[in-house]
Parts: structure tokens; sequence; C-alpha cells
């Protein structure tokens, strides 16, 4: 039985850009395997809050740093609210030929459904570039074969990770299928469960309630 939680940090996860799903990138154009080997420089609203400026001439650092690594929510958008300068900002980054990948962990929307946040604010970022969350769980599935398990996976969660497991053909119930259910004790008290869950996925979940919990601890607890 396998349980990913979904609730990684975005600077954990643009540090492991480089090892998610090497096997991905022949499967799919939105798959990718980057091959980061030079500086990078990652920025997230915790990051930008801490430093409060730059230590060296900004032409310096640019000229020594090959690859941007962004958070998304809070740095390059506030809401529904691109940020300020962040148009000019990545046009002039693109121009100057350097590499960007936006990471975020909130798992709510595929690289898809990313895709067209990005859209909707006027700036151009193809999918190839995003990582979050949804897709790490995915990946992290593609790379442990779990396919050829046969088994499926129980989502605590919500679209974004249903749409990337559709991707790489790995069946699933659970997530937004089950926001109105309520626990269920069966004859004799059973607890009823789906035998064939071999994994657990939970990420932010705004329709969390005890039938979910229920389900996904029997998985966890019963399940081979």
């Amino acid at each position: 039985m396998k349980f990913v939680n979904v609730a990684i940090t975005a600077l954990t996860m643009a540090r492991s850009v480089s090892a998610f799903a090497p096997s991905l990138a022949s499967r799919s154009p939105a798959f990718i395997k980057p091959k980061i080997r030079s500086n990078a420089f990652t920025c997230s609203s915790l990051n930008m809050a801490q430093v409060g400026r730059l230590t060296e001439p900004a032409g310096q650092m640019l000229d020594k740093t090959d690859v941007f690594i962004f958070d998304c929510d809070g740095v390059i958008w506030r809401g529904d609210s691109v940020i300020d300068g962040i148009p000019e900002t990545l046009a002039k980054l693109r121009a100057a030929g350097k590499k960007m990948y936006f990471v975020t962990n909130n798992s709510t929307k595929s690289r898809a459904g990313y895709k067209k946040k990005f859209d909707s604010l006027g700036l151009d970022v193809p999918a190839e570039e995003i990582f979050s969350s949804s897709f790490a769980a995915a990946a992290y599935l593609e790379q442990t074969n779990f396919k050829e398990t046969g088994k499926k996976v129980y989502i605590v969660g919500e679209v974004g990770i249903c749409e990337e497991l559709d991707l790489i053909d790995v069946p699933w119930i659970g997530g937004p299928a089950d926001k109105d259910k309520a626990p269920d004790m069966g004859p004799g008290g059973a607890l009823p469960h789906d035998k064939d869950v071999g994994a657990v996925i939970v990420g932010f979940d705004r329709n969390i309630n005890y039938f979910k919990i229920q389900t996904a601890q029997l998985c966890i607890n019963e399940n081979e």
C-alpha cells in the first residue's frame, strides 16, 4: 500500500524538478525530463520576503544564472490577478535565453489547469515548464511502476490529481465524486471499502469529509 501526501513545499519540488518521472518524457509531450546542470535561482514568496535587496548587481546575477524556478501563488499571481511587473520580467528572461520553471504545491489543478490559469493572465507559459504537486504524485506512481500492479488509487483531493492520473492511465476512485458521501456502517458494523485500492493520494481538498477519511484509512490499514 502506497501513501502519497502531495502537500509538499514548492521549494522541495524545485530542488527535485530534474528527478520527476524520467520515463514520462517519451509518453506525452506534456511530460518532460528537464536537464538542469547549471546555476539556478529559486523564487518563492518566502525567500522574497527574506531578501531585502540584491547583494550584487542584477546584471551579474543574470549573467551567471541559467535557470529560474518560480513559485506561483504570491509570486506570479495573487488570486486571479497577475502581480505587477511579472509579464515584463518573464519576457526579459526569455529574451535573454533563460530557462524557467513554475512550481506549486497546490494540487487542485493539473498542469493543463495551470496552463489555462497562465493563459487567463496573459502569460505564455508552456505546460512543459509547469510542475504542480498533482503532477509530482502521478510522476511518483509512474516511476515506481504502480500501473503494473493492476491496482487503483483512492484520491482525497480535487480534479488536478484526477487529471494527472488519467494522463498515465492509472485507474482511480474518490476525489470530487465523494464530496457528498457520508460514513456508512455495513451489516454487523463492517466498514466497506474497495479492496483493489493499492495507493492513497492525499492533497488539498476543499470538500474533505468523514467518508473520505474513513475510506482512506481503511485502504491504508486493510489493503495489501
